[in-house]
């Protein structure tokens, strides 16, 4: 919580009591298990509603689960979290549950999601049509958020499938400033943090965060701009971000050292989304 602003941190500790408060009212799953849940046909989402991208995985990663990868508790909790520590209008079912769905890139209710979410980004393989309905997509204001990919192989993958859809000579990827406004979108974020799965957390003892050693040691956050400088995809290479969001309740130790920092970056990330 370093750098924050003190009323910030006092509303994060509080949150560090109710952790578990999604698990004992969602009830919890193994992941991986959950059906896909699609959104209604011509969906238009009256407030903000989490999408996360239906892709083929045509590689593994060790932890890895494609698409699946933490879905769908890490909608649910960072979409729970930001209703209560933001103005922002969470779309809500009539059980209270934050409604959130899965699209695929041929689907045309993907145009009615503002804002979509891939994990394990390092496993894609587009095809054709994905490419020119994601390069649509991207160019008519959409926002991508790939997150939790980790090392060389992993990135060369995602870098040659995003090259595809975005010519790197004229939407480059950079990385992000400190000073740029994604930072500071409602939390002054000064240093950002490498967040790593409860798995691999608990077998290393909390030793590390780096899951593939020396070749997942750097973890700059990452973009995509338009001609207009908007971003238009984000990339926590090296980092799993969502973790920090999906597994909030199940070791007080983890949720203290991550879902701070994690909940920080994902409501920044959100917000500049919706407003940019």
């Amino acid at each position: 919580m370093r750098g924050w602003p003190p009323r910030v941190t006092v509303v994060l500790l509080i949150l560090l009591g109710s952790a578990g408060y999604t698990y004992a009212q969602w009830g919890y799953g193994r992941e991986g298990s959950f059906a896909p849940v699609f959104p209604p046909a011509d969906f238009r989402a009256p407030s903000f509603t989490f999408c996360r991208l239906m892709y083929t995985s045509v590689r593994r990663e060790p932890m890895g689960m494609g698409w699946r990868t933490d879905y769908p508790y890490a909608e649910i909790n960072l979409m729970t979290r930001m209703s209560e520590l933001t103005r922002a209008q969470v779309n809500f079912d009539a059980n209270k549950e934050p409604k959130h769905y899965v699209v695929r890139l041929t689907d045309d209710e993907l145009f009615g999601c503002p804002f979509i979410m891939a994990s394990d980004a390092g496993t894609i393989g587009f095809s054709g049509d994905e490419v020119t309905r994601l390069r649509q997509y991207l160019l008519k204001g959409g926002f991508l958020w790939v997150d939790d990919f980790w090392g060389s192989a992993a990135w060369t993958q995602w870098e040659e499938q995003i090259g595809s859809v975005l010519s790197p000579k004229e939407y480059p990827i950079r990385d992000l400033p400190l000073t740029d406004p994604i930072f500071k979108s409602l939390f002054q974020i000064t240093k950002m943090p490498q967040i790593t799965n409860i798995m691999f957390w608990r077998r290393v003892g909390g030793t590390t965060t780096s899951e593939r050693g020396t070749d997942s040691l750097e973890f700059p956050l990452r973009a995509i701009r338009d001609a207009h400088g908007r971003i238009m995809v984000l990339m926590t290479h090296n980092n799993d971000v969502a973790d920090a969001w999906e597994r909030e309740g199940e070791d007080p130790a983890f949720f203290y050292q991550f879902s701070p920092d994690g909940y920080a970056v994902g409501i920044n990330v959100l917000l500049h989304a919706l407003t940019h």
